[in-house]
């Protein structure tokens, strides 16, 4: 059986990842491929657990940056081991809300922390699991606050960081953009939901087997 696709979602909160994440799943589904939908933190049940202490327990206020860094990857590392390999192995197409570039990115250079010690520790994660394709969804901070506060809900502990925070993890994933790798796809976040579905489309088509 051929090995799946693994194509991962980039972004600050509030750039329109899950929109575009549910429109090339049910593109691809149509097509009659098996597809697996992850997010992170979370993903498994242990997880899960790491979400809601990352994102929502008011323990996690007083989180540390390095403490924050490990859990996230702890939550990556079982998810890859219990749900992304498999997956991939059996022939799936695996579509991730967001992988290792979230953390390259938000705590490596939002929370300034060494970028060789965040990329070691990704790596240990991940190990050979890296996405064929990532897409960057990139929206001016003040259009992407404007969309959260939209929403219903209080905004959870990620959400609700500093506007200096996001301007940093805008320019961290502009930076990975720019870097040469051919997997990152950069789109205009601020374009039509129609029209960044289609630019996906034209970029995911090939990798299909």
């Amino acid at each position: 059986m051929a090995r799946g696709l693994f194509i991962s979602f980039e972004g600050s909160e509030g750039c329109g990842k899950s929109t575009q994440i549910q429109r090339l799943a049910a593109r691809l589904t149509g097509l009659g491929k098996s597809v697996l939908l992850t997010r992170e933190p979370g993903g498994t049940e242990i997880g899960e657990h790491l979400r809601e202490l990352l994102q929502h327990s008011k323990a996690g206020h007083a989180m540390c940056a390095e403490t924050e860094l490990l859990l996230f990857t702890a939550s990556r590392a079982q998810l890859v081991r219990e749900k992304i390999a498999p997956a991939l192995a059996a022939g799936a197409v695996v579509l991730a809300d967001r992988f290792l570039d979230s953390t390259t990115v938000y705590q490596g250079a939002a929370r300034r922390l060494d970028p060789a010690r965040v990329e070691a520790i990704n790596c240990f994660a991940v190990g050979e699991c890296v996405p064929a394709r990532t897409f960057i969804l990139d929206l001016d901070p003040a259009a992407a606050r404007a969309r959260l506060a939209a929403r219903a809900g209080a905004p959870d502990r990620m959400e609700s960081q500093s506007t200096a925070f996001f301007d940093a993890v805008r320019a961290g994933y502009l930076a990975l953009a720019r870097s040469g790798d051919a997997r990152f796809h950069l789109l205009d976040a601020a374009r039509p939901a129609d029209e960044i579905a289609d630019a996906i489309w034209h970029a995911t088509a090939p990798l299909l087997t």
